[in-house]
């Protein structure tokens, strides 16, 4: 897989993880309990920074491999 890739799939990790980060938010504000929501957007966080982490090493492409 390029650096490129990795870099998409980090960027749709993190696009999840701030849209379950909102709707935490919005759960906490109308009940006060947004635990599963949270603890599902902080492990998409999580997956984005592997995936960040793993493009950060490998070597920049011109084209497909």
């Amino acid at each position: 897989m390029t650096r490129e890739h990795r870099l998409t799939m980090a960027n749709a990790a993190a696009t999840r993880a701030a849209g379950l980060a909102r709707q935490a938010q919005a759960a906490a504000e109308k009940s006060g309990n947004a635990a599963d929501l949270a603890a599902a957007g902080s492990l998409w966080a999580l997956v984005a920074q592997a995936h960040a982490g793993i493009a950060n090493l490998l070597p920049q492409t011109t084209k497909e491999d």
